[in-house]
């Protein structure tokens, strides 16, 4: 049986940790950057947990 592929826009937005959780960039932090606060912008450049409610999804995705 042949190999599957990775789906090539799901393998640039999601990386797997070495435990094996799936993590994501939060959205917001590409344009439109001058109106909102270093806090804020400093939050939104720490990636995130993939949700449970996509977890299987994003899986298949990446061929896991």
């Amino acid at each position: 049986m042949p190999k599957n592929k990775t789906h090539s826009g799901a393998k640039k937005r999601f990386r797997v940790t070495g435990s094996g959780k799936l993590m994501r960039e939060q959205a917001n932090k590409r344009h439109l950057l001058e109106v909102k606060s270093s806090r804020r912008k400093r939050k939104l450049s720490q990636d995130q947990v993939v949700d449970s409610a996509n977890l299987s999804q994003v899986k298949k995705l990446l061929g896991r």
